[in-house]
């Protein structure tokens, strides 16, 4: 699929020819277009959706048949099943559903939305920036195609990260965060089946996996009412305070040439967002990979004994689970050097070990009660001694367990 600036693509471009005038008013046309795309704030998402579609047509984008929809809905009912002797906390699963790679990226946008647009504001205001103060009274109106411009850029980077992602997730609560709608739970069959032939393991056995993880994924945010704002808050915070390198944004529009359209090709915003050194980011990320391996960890110790000895490869899955979440696959990767924001809960074996520890102390019911308000969950300092912090809360008072069991609301 031929090229168009800014390092993405558009169905039916055509790479212009600069000394073709015919080519170079298509082009240009192609150019009005983009930037006439409907949308407003710091990205043009109408844009970054048409790119991720673009791509995942280009990589190829399985239809989900009949089949595939009613494994799914088996594996996600049998998954439920399994989980209830495990977990206090009841089924959050009302609709059981099978996604293609494109309807994860339509179901998934509006969480990335909140979570991309205040990074991306800070980029376009940057850009805007770099136009020295004296010209901006003589650019006038001009001036606001410096923050098209911006939207377009990073809807189109967003658009190749989402594409990404869309090739490699699994699920909709794949990478630790509710990104889909409340109380569906659903499995992308296209990703499941490539991701089992990589491991060598049945296809079968893989689906019921990722089932029950989804199906605890669903549980843990359908019942836990303050915990979608509590992680997705960390999130926020921690992007707060992530500043945009000026320099960089100045170098890579230093090497576009207007009269060679190809060299706009090469500008990317990788390197362009870096987090703050300061004690506020760092307790900023401290804070948020605690949240995300708090919730993985959990996720992974109740599937691993919802599992128990009725899935033959669930040792291998477990750990290419761990694995998979600690390191981030390329496509987060990818996402981490956009935007600059890692999803990765670095710590997920400290906190399966925790949970553990406390499910054996206090047993599911008081593993579980620990979801009641965020003050009684693990810091990270408690991720050293997992069985003092067990033992340590086993004196609490029911009547305060009672007094902080309905928590924070959400916003």
């Amino acid at each position: 699929m031929p090229d168009i600036p800014f390092g993405f693509s558009l169905p039916g471009a055509q790479p212009p020819d600069p000394s073709d005038p015919q080519q170079m008013q298509q082009f240009m046309a192609q150019l009005q277009q983009m930037f006439a795309a409907p949308g407003s704030g710091p990205v043009n998402w109408d844009l970054a959706r048409q790119v991720a579609a673009s791509q995942l047509s280009a990589t190829g984008d399985p239809a989900v048949n009949i089949l595939e929809r009613h494994q799914v809905e088996e594996a996600l009912r049998l998954a439920d099943l399994w989980l209830d002797p495990v977990t206090a906390l009841p089924s959050g699963i009302q609709k059981a559903v099978a996604w293609n790679r494109n309807e994860w990226i339509y179901n998934t946008l509006d969480v990335w939305k909140k979570l991309c647009e205040p990074i991306a504001g800070r980029m376009v205001g940057a850009m805007g920036d770099l136009v020295p103060e004296e010209a901006r009274a003589q650019l006038g109106p001009m001036q606001s195609m410096v923050a098209t411009l911006g939207g377009a850029l990073f809807g189109g980077q967003l658009g190749q990260a989402f594409g990404q992602l869309a090739a490699e997730v699994l699920s909709a609560g794949d990478i630790g965060l509710p990104l889909g709608p409340a109380g569906t739970a659903a499995l992308v069959p296209a990703n499941i089946k490539k991701y089992g032939e990589g491991l060598e393991l049945p296809e079968d056995e893989v689906r019921l996996y990722v089932a029950l993880r989804e199906a605890a994924h669903q549980r843990l945010f359908g019942h836990v009412p303050w915990l979608r704002s509590h992680v997705l808050t960390a999130v926020e915070t921690y992007a707060n305070g992530i500043t945009v390198n000026r320099e960089a944004i100045e170098e890579a529009m230093s090497r576009v040439d207007p009269s060679d359209p190809e060299s706009m090709q090469a500008m990317a915003l990788e390197g362009i967002f870096t987090p703050e050194d300061t004690p506020q980011q760092k307790a900023g990320l401290a804070r948020l990979e605690t949240a995300l391996a708090l919730v993985e960890g959990w996720v992974g110790q109740v599937v691993d004994s919802a599992a128990g000895d009725r899935l033959p490869s669930r040792s291998a899955l477990g750990e290419a689970f761990r694995r998979r979440r600690g390191a981030g696959g390329p496509a987060e990767q990818t996402f981490a050097a956009l935007v600059g924001l890692e999803l990765r809960p670095r710590r997920l074996r400290e906190a399966g070990a925790l949970w553990t520890a406390v499910a054996e102390q206090r047993g599911t019911a008081g593993r579980d009660a620990l979801w009641d308000h965020p003050d009684l969950l693990p810091t990270d300092e408690d991720f050293a001694d997992p069985a003092a912090f067990a033992r340590g809360r086993t004196d609490w008072d029911i009547s305060e367990l009672e007094g902080l069991e309905d928590g924070p609301k959400e916003d």
